[in-house]
């Protein structure tokens, strides 16, 4: 990750639920995450900080999801992990979600070669 960004997300419109898993190295958090339900009724927000992966569902029938970056987005430096990836046991909420054909071309977090993933750098 050589252009990782970290990222503010809320709902403008609608419910998504937000995921972000850790994947910093030596860190016992590695692979865990943590889920949020967004809702512009709520006016709630996340900040998913720079070294976790970060996916969202639509939960209502329109959703308008923003963000903000604390970078550049650089095409080459982007990775992802498969939706349903069995080691994380993610629960989406949803049985069959749609996804894009980029996603669903994703691998699995294990899969992932260690020097696409950042370390700890709070050592």
């Amino acid at each position: 990750m050589r252009r990782a960004q970290a990222k503010l997300c809320r709902v403008a419109e609608g419910e998504a639920l937000d995921i972000a898993v850790d994947l910093r190295l030596g860190l016992p958090t590695f692979g865990k995450y943590a889920s949020v339900l967004l809702s512009a009724e709520l006016q709630n927000q996340i900040y998913i900080p720079r070294g976790f992966a970060h996916g969202f569902v639509a939960l209502s029938d329109t959703v308008q999801f923003l963000y903000k970056c604390s970078d550049f987005y650089e095409p080459g430096d982007e990775y992802g992990i498969i939706w349903n990836d069995p080691d994380l046991a993610i629960s989406w909420g949803v049985s069959s979600p749609l996804v894009s054909e980029k996603n669903l071309k994703l691998s699995t977090l294990a899969a992932i070669p260690r020097e696409f993933l950042p370390r700890d750098s709070t050592k």
